[in-house]
């Protein structure tokens, strides 16, 4: 007879009176499922760009940034799972949506993030972070670490400006708004290293080419960048 452990037990018993509910939908979780119903997992559109040898991020930063890799879980969609996700995330204090999806990510990644030395996601500004409690773009850069076996840091840049939302800015405003807003805060970390940049929501890529930009004017041997969703 196969035993059942008393964690197993402690948990069905708290589940009765407290069910997890999935972040996604607000359905009720099944045991097996955690933060996110499998129901949702499938409405999700994965791109799979890093199975690809040419995808369409990799074309969106030809000449504005020298990437060995670029790539997205998903494919975001205005009031889908991801969108709701993404917004339990960043507003609604879920940091670990941000690190079992970097669990989830890293699983797909480890045949082509072989040769990566550190994992550096954007950073927020102070301000942000100290009324967030937490960096999101960090959470999912925790989930890839563990599942990679890559370290990461979120003490490599450093936001100098709190910018304005990027929402509703033209490509060109978006440049603008963070085009000199990032800066090195230890550049011997990132000297001849292979670096992995990341942020939850790539869209016109303004954040990424900013941040990337003074990683690669510092030093860094390589680098990749890899997202939560592509807008």
């Amino acid at each position: 007879m196969q035993k059942v452990s008393f964690e197993t037990i402690f948990n069905d018993f708290v589940s009765l009176f407290y069910p997890r509910y999935c972040l996604g939908c607000s359905g009720s979780l099944v045991k097996g499922e955690d933060v996110i119903c499998s129901r949702c997992m499938l409405e999700m559109p994965q791109t799979n760009y890093h199975l690809e040898q040419v995808n369409p991020l990799q074309q969106r930063f030809l000449g504005r940034l020298d990437v060995q890799l670029i790539s997205a879980l998903f494919r975001f969609s205005k009031n889908g799972v991801i969108q709701h996700l993404l917004h339990e995330l960043k507003y609604k204090r879920h940091p670990e949506i941000g690190i079992m999806l970097g669990n989830l990510y890293g699983h797909k990644l480890k045949d082509c993030t072989r040769s990566l030395d550190l994992i550096v996601p954007v950073p927020l500004h102070p301000s942000r972070y100290r009324k967030r409690g937490y960096n999101q773009s960090a959470m999912f850069a925790k989930g890839l670490s563990d599942t990679l076996n890559i370290p990461y840091s979120d003490h490599i840049l450093k936001r100098s400006t709190n910018t304005l939302t990027q929402t509703k800015k033209t490509k060109l405003r978006r440049w603008e708004n963070v085009s000199s807003v990032f800066q090195l805060a230890d550049e011997q970390q990132i000297k001849n290293k292979n670096l992995l940049l990341v942020d939850d929501v790539i869209t016109t890529g303004a954040t990424l080419e900013a941040c990337g930009t003074v990683l690669l004017g510092h030093g860094c041997k390589s680098l990749s960048i890899v997202c939560i969703a592509e807008a």
